[in-house]
């Protein structure tokens, strides 16, 4: 992953005036100590902060060290003030824990109530509007710190990634999907840029690189990562040049900003002017860590890059497309696998999802677009789609989206793609999440989302839900277990 930050945590022990120093800070050796046993790495700031002074000279240390994310350590009670304000002046992610008591015969001289400390933090976190990540139980030995901070990173480099990320779109979004268009105010309340460019700019640029002298490497590694999939290699010259335009696109314009995703319009006209489809490359893209979304849909976008950030991996974006057909499911789901019928459905999109994500894949065109594109025909200009099942496993359907009011709402739903042959076209799976059919319509219908999810390849919801707590989302759906009724679930039905 190219267009991720790499976290390079500290940690700062901080201590009550009326409580020992050397508490707090053989206690936070000890929280190094355990973490480093894992074969991670952090920064051990010398100074222990008890006042404001402390604070300032051990974030000048941390500054001094390039840490981009901070742990603070209360060993014992914590100074409420100085403790609170290392989080307004670092320049990044903070994450707050607190030591548990070692021993019954330690509790006369070496009680730290931390865990009461952790209470009046908390509040003055609050009290002065700022942002920190807290676990889900944040007192804990050394080895549980150590646990704490790891599940941290992930959080961490997600934040980063977004105060560092522009997104770049291309053209406006398809006439009647108006799900995929959301106020682009949200975006820069969590810290992203936007920069929305015409079709024809793309279309100039693309242009400005035929014969480009990279054109033949870059064929070269489609060819090799295609394989005996590479059933239309007449296309990869187009392709390749497309694929160098968009790296020099996000080379030339991401300014300020270290990370960079594109949101770009892929249909009705693209093909007719390009000569492609453009899946394919959005495919390269996203396995290089720049997800690329189909049909503008930019927060499809920032959902993508998110999860890579989180799961330090490639994902994709795809329509939470059709129900599995009941013989299909009677045949090779019932029984084998604890699921429902409703608890499936099948997530597609035309050939998006990297070639490592998928159980076989060869080069196909657009199947849909060549209908209406090329009738009977010999497919030409609706080439470009990676076509395969994608490959069994744990996966977390997930979306950070903005209302049409501009408020930030998200969901997470954890499940697996089953090894079941699809019997379809494009990019495409047999997905179960358990309960899927009362969080489809409770969640995905109820909450207005638009038909794009994005996947992570694996069990991350734990991750993401901090990362969209830590953004502020205060509506974060999921699917609930039996028993546990939505808002609006009609408990007679």
């Amino acid at each position: 992953m190219k267009n991720i930050p790499e976290v390079k945590l500290g940690i700062i022990a901080v201590s009550r005036d009326c409580f020992p120093m050397t508490l707090s800070a053989s206690r936070r050796a000890a929280v190094v100590k355990a973490y480093e046993e894992k074969g991670l790495s952090i920064y051990e700031c010398p100074t222990t902060v008890e006042n404001e002074l402390h604070m300032q000279k051990a974030l000048a240390e941390i500054k001094e060290a390039g840490c981009n994310a901070l742990v603070v350590y209360l060993g014992n009670f914590g100074p409420e003030t100085s403790e609170t304000l290392i989080a307004k002046y670092f320049d990044g992610p903070v994450m707050y824990a607190a030591a548990a008591e070692e021993a019954g015969d330690k509790l006369m001289d070496d009680r730290g109530d931390a865990y009461c400390g952790m209470l009046n933090c908390s509040y003055n976190l609050k009290l002065r509007n700022l942002k920190a990540y807290i676990p889900e139980y944040p007192v804990g030995t050394p080895a549980e710190v150590a646990d704490m901070i790891a599940d941290f990173v992930p959080v961490a480099r997600a934040i980063i990634g977004l105060n560092n990320l522009k997104i770049i779109s291309f053209g406006p979004r398809p006439q009647d999907f108006l799900a995929c268009n959301a106020p682009i105010k949200q975006l820069y309340n969590v810290g992203v840029e936007i920069e929305e460019n015409s079709e024809l700019d793309l279309y100039a640029a693309y242009h400005e690189h035929a014969n480009d002298p990279r054109i033949p490497d870059v064929m070269k590694s489609m060819e090799e990562e295609l394989g005996e999939g590479n059933k239309m290699p007449g296309i990869l010259p187009k392709l390749a040049q497309y694929e160098i335009t968009l790296l020099d696109w996000a080379e030339a314009h991401k300014g300020s900003r270290d990370y960079v995703v594109f949101a770009n319009k892929c249909w009705p006209s693209f093909q007719t002017q390009f000569g492609f489809v453009p899946c394919y490359v959005n495919s390269r893209l996203t396995a290089m860590g720049i997800p690329v979304s189909c049909e503008v849909d930019i927060y499809g976008a920032l959902s993508e890059y998110i999860g890579t950030c989180v799961s330090n991996d490639c994902v994709t974006l795809l329509d939470i497309n059709n129900s599995v057909p009941a013989d299909m499911y009677a045949s090779e789901i019932a029984g084998k696998y604890d699921y429902t019928l409703k608890d499936t459905f099948m997530g597609f999109h035309c050939g998006n999802t990297p070639s490592c994500k998928l159980s076989f894949c060869s080069m196909k065109n657009q199947k849909i677009m060549a209908r209406s594109l090329e009738p009977n025909q010999e497919p030409n200009i609706t080439r470009g789609t990676l076509e395969g099942d994608i490959a069994p496993g744990k996966i977390t359907f997930y979306r950070l989206q903005s209302t049409s009011d501009a408020k930030l709402v998200a969901y997470i739903a954890q499940g697996e793609v089953l090894p079941v042959a699809t019997r379809s076209f494009g990019s495409i799976g047999v997905f179960a999440i358990p309960e899927m059919g009362r969080f489809y319509r409770h969640v995905l219908i109820e909450g207005n989302y638009p038909h794009h999810g994005a996947v992570a390849f694996g069990n991350y919801g734990k991750a993401l839900f901090s990362v969209f707590r830590y953004l502020g989302v205060e509506n974060i759906g999921f699917n609930q277990p039996k028993g546990m009724l939505y808002k609006t679930e009609n408990p007679f039905a």
